[in-house]
């Protein structure tokens, strides 16, 4: 199959979250399948481009792009998607994308993205190269089914083209005055956007990709069925709903070559389920990193690796932590940044209980590998999660989580049950300090019972959450898609 990838982020040239991850690994599992995949994403000057072999794509120099009354200039590069057999093309237009930042809070962001998605297309053209799929993520181009059936809906190298949007998370809708559809050069089309948005000055990038994508996905099942209440819609519910029979929830895989304890190049000591003892030995460079005295080798070890905001149940953190750590034994290492009142929190938390307590602040690739591989649980007390990595992470090191019933958590991590010996984690449903405490006070003393700690350590490194499994969940849907147009 041929597919057209389009996203704000691929990783490791630019990476702020999961979608850089996802982007990238949905393109490095499909050419590995043997599909023509081609990734498009802006030239941001954050990208290094030393190390990187970038070269012109010489039949796609100097395009000049109309959008409204504005003309961009637009040069393609082309650079290897590290390990894999496919190419990524870097969308050059230092006027847009040499900010210094993936994103902005500058005026014309919309536009920034906007071209990306019509360079895409325009690319295309010039490669004479007609993708089966064409597939957005998030809102960033959210329009390129619009832009496909309309101002490029003449255009006959398209005319099978299929397009796939996958919701990365449902919070970011890209929601901008109505007036910028004519800097879209969509005002000849404005009647393809919601009407009531455009009554009320508005329009949303998001919300019109859902409308005319032929298929949308999401990336966990149970947060497919979850955007369609009213709880987590974040007020794309009803349209969800309208269109239920054409949203699927497609669970992130993970990359095994990076996350595995038995070859992680990141972390001092190897172990497997058939040998465990390297993991304490971990526990104890983690400590020593930690600057935590080496009595609490014996103890549990909890941790945190997250974006400080609300959505990762940090309100839950600041409600139970003191407590527990009053009246359990155990110590506690966090990895992260974000709003100051929870930065302030943990680093309060230090402050009063400095052998016990550590808050990294920041994000440090190599530490979250040594985390994973050192600490006993691992918490993610999420409001909501579309999918989650870490809890996957997670279970592969051994390291046992304990989740809220949200999201790709919910599809990931499930509660041990003392009398079966099944599950691999601690799960509780309700978004409260006092469920949230019950959750973190079952791993605590369950941790005590050796025998029972290793049976849930063992189940949840026997799972598997690989890409290769999970991209055959992408390629059935193309396939899907492609037989439609066969059958029409």
């Amino acid at each position: 199959m041929r597919i057209c990838l389009v996203s704000a982020e691929i990783a490791p040239f630019a990476k702020m979250g999961g979608l850089g991850d996802v982007s990238a690994a949905l393109g490095k599992y499909l050419a590995k399948n043997g599909h023509d995949v081609r990734l498009v994403m802006p030239f941001y000057d954050t990208i290094d481009a030393r190390e990187l072999n970038i070269r012109p794509v010489v039949r796609a120099r100097h395009i000049l792009l109309k959008m409204g009354d504005k003309t961009y200039e637009l040069d393609f590069f082309k650079t290897q998607l590290p390990g894999a057999n496919a190419d990524v093309y870097l969308v050059g237009c230092p006027l847009l994308y040499e900010r210094g930042a993936v994103y902005t809070t500058d005026g014309d962001e919309y536009l920034r993205f906007a071209v990306l998605t019509r360079a895409a297309i325009e690319l295309c053209k010039r490669l004479n190269w007609a993708p089966d799929i064409f597939h957005a993520n998030d809102w960033h181009t959210a329009l390129l089914p619009i832009y496909i059936k309309t101002i490029y809906g003449y255009d006959k190298i398209f005319q099978k083209s299929k397009t796939v949007l996958t919701l990365h998370n449902i919070g970011y809708q890209g929601i901008f005055p109505a007036e910028t559809v004519n800097d879209l050069s969509l005002s000849a089309f404005y009647f393809w956007f919601d009407s009531q948005d455009l009554y009320h000055g508005r329009i949303n990038f998001l919300k019109n990709g859902i409308r005319h994508a032929h298929k949308i996905t999401t990336v966990s099942p149970t947060y497919a069925r979850e955007i369609q209440t009213e709880t987590y819609g974040a007020g794309l519910e009803k349209l969800l709903r309208q269109r239920a029979n054409d949203l699927l929830g497609i669970l992130n895989g993970v990359d095994y070559q990076e996350w595995n304890p038995e070859t992680d190049v990141f972390i001092p000591f190897h172990y497997s389920i058939k040998n465990l003892s390297g993991k304490k030995k971990n526990k104890e460079a983690l400590l020593k990193k930690a600057g935590l005295a080496t009595r609490w080798l014996q103890q549990p070890m909890v941790s945190m690796i997250s974006r400080l905001v609300e959505q990762k149940g940090i309100d839950l953190l600041m409600g139970a932590m003191e407590g527990l750590l009053r009246r359990f034994e155990f110590s506690l290492v966090v990895l992260g940044s974000g709003a100051i009142r929870y930065e302030q929190f943990f680093f309060s938390l230090q402050e009063r209980f400095p052998e016990r307590v550590k808050f990294f602040r920041g994000y440090d690739y190599a530490l979250s590998h040594l985390i994973e591989a050192g600490a006993d649980i691992f918490l993610m007390p999420s409001l909501y999660e579309p999918c989650g990595l870490n809890q996957i992470y997670s279970l592969k090191y051994g390291t046992v989580p304990v989740v809220r019933k949200t999201g790709g958590l919910a599809d990931t991590v499930t509660l041990y049950d003392w009398q079966k010996q099944t599950g691999d984690g601690f799960v509780f449903e309700h978004y409260n300090t006092e469920s949230f405490t019950w959750a973190v006070e079952y791993a605590l003393t369950t941790f005590e019972h050796k025998t029972a700690w290793r049976k849930i350590m063992i189940n949840g490194m026997k799972k598997d959450f690989s890409w290769e499994k999970q991209i055959k969940e992408y390629e059935k849907l193309y396939e899907n898609l492609m037989q439609a147009n066969d059958e029409d």
